[in-house]
């Protein structure tokens, strides 16, 4: 029942090939950066994994976390409702070359998609995007005198995910805007990769205060004094 690691490392070791991968956070807000440069780490080592889709609210930022695993050609496709930031070149360079491919998602929809994949809920509907591009395609049904869009569930072979406390049998608590996207990852996802703060004992957490049980999670590494996306943005970091 121990799902601690005892590196980032060792954590994404065996992320294969053309995975799907969730990432958590708004922003910087709750972004596993740690993990994610494990993984850029990884595949400049060994050449994987690449072609990977990879699922968050945005299509990085600047030249680290997910801008990063952009540059480094490791993403064959973006899912996110957010593909412009503050620093989008990664991205957008990509993108008009014809090198990425991106699936846009409205946000509402993007967080229902995953919890409706959490929840096995493979199908729903929502008045979201009807009448636009982004509905091209999708079934579309009249409830009670309005048109709705049928969209399908997200889940994905890993997701990585940035907590407050874990415990050695995976239960989470999250930093308040820091929960954002997580909890509904980490139950998409068939591995579910956990960065804390601090592990603590089991029964250290208050069973209240459990976000995420540890039947969700499945790999959590201790990372105790976790980057802030946007400090090392400002600072112009970049990874590697």
């Amino acid at each position: 029942m121990d799902k601690t690691v005892p590196s980032l490392a060792e954590a994404v070791a065996d992320i294969a090939d053309g995975a799907s991968v969730m990432i958590g956070g708004f922003g910087g807000s709750g972004a596993p950066i740690e993990l994610i440069h494990a993984l850029i780490d990884r595949f400049r080592a060994t050449g994987s994994p690449g072609n990977l889709t990879v699922i968050n609210n945005n299509a990085g930022n600047g030249r680290i976390g997910i801008a990063a695993m952009i540059d480094a050609g490791m993403v064959r496709k973006m899912v996110c409702s957010f593909p412009r930031s503050s620093d989008p070149r990664a991205f957008t360079e990509k993108y008009l070359a014809g090198e990425i491919e991106l699936e846009l998602v409205p946000q509402g929809t993007l967080a229902e998609r995953i919890r409706a994949g959490g929840a096995g809920i493979p199908a729903f509907y929502t008045p979201t995007a009807y009448g636009t591009e982004l509905a091209e395609g999708k079934p579309a049904a009249e409830f009670d005198g309005r048109t709705y869009v049928q969209e399908r569930w997200l889940r994905a072979d890993v997701a990585l995910v940035k907590a407050h406390l874990g415990d050695r049998m995976g239960n989470l608590t999250f930093s308040k805007a820091g929960r954002n996207f997580n909890p509904l990852m980490c139950m998409a996802a068939a591995c579910a990769i956990v960065q804390v703060s601090r592990v603590v004992e089991p029964g250290a957490i208050d069973p209240e205060h459990v976000v995420t049980p540890g039947i969700f999670v499945d790999r959590v590494v201790e990372v105790p004094d976790p980057q802030q996306e946007e400090l090392l943005i400002r600072a112009g970091a970049t990874h590697p």
